[in-house]
C-alpha cells in the first residue's frame, strides 16, 4: 500500500497520477500530488516505479496501512529500491537507453 510521497523529493511531474490504475493520486496545480485515496492502492508499485525522483514508498502488505520514517526508508535504500531489483534506472527499464517512449510523459500524452 502507498505509504509515502517524499514532499522533499518529489518534483511535481505527477507521472504517478497518470500511471496508477486506482487514481490514489490528485494532481495539485503548482504543487506535488497528494495521496488522496490510499485505501485504492493494489501495491502494483507502478507510481514507485516510474516516479523519476525516488519519492515514493509503497510498503508490500495491502492490506494494512505501516507507519514509515522516510530518513530511515533513505538510509535503508528503500526509495526507489523497487524500481532498482527490476534493474531500471531513473524510472527506465534497463536496457532501454533508446526507447523514447518516456518522451510521451514530458509532451502531455496519456
Amino acid at each position: 500500500m502507498i505509504e509515502l510521497l517524499s514532499e522533499s523529493r518529489c518534483t511535481a511531474c505527477d507521472r504517478c497520477v497518470d500511471v496508477c490504475p486506482t487514481n490514489v493520486f490528485d494532481a495539485v496545480k503548482g504543487g506535488i500530488p497528494v495521496i488522496a485515496r490510499p485505501d485504492a492502492c493494489q501495491t502494483c508499485f507502478m507510481c514507485e516505479l516510474y516516479c523519476p525522483a525516488d519519492a515514493l514508498y509503497v510498503h508490500p502488505f495491502a492490506d494494512a496501512h505501516v507507519a514509515v520514517d522516510e530518513a530511515q526508508l533513505v538510509r535503508g535504500g528503500s526509495l526507489g529500491g523497487y524500481g532498482r531489483s527490476l534493474g531500471w534506472v531513473r524510472a527506465r527499464a534497463a536496457g532501454t537507453e533508446r526507447d523514447e517512449t518516456h518522451r510521451l510523459f514530458e509532451i502531455g500524452v496519456t
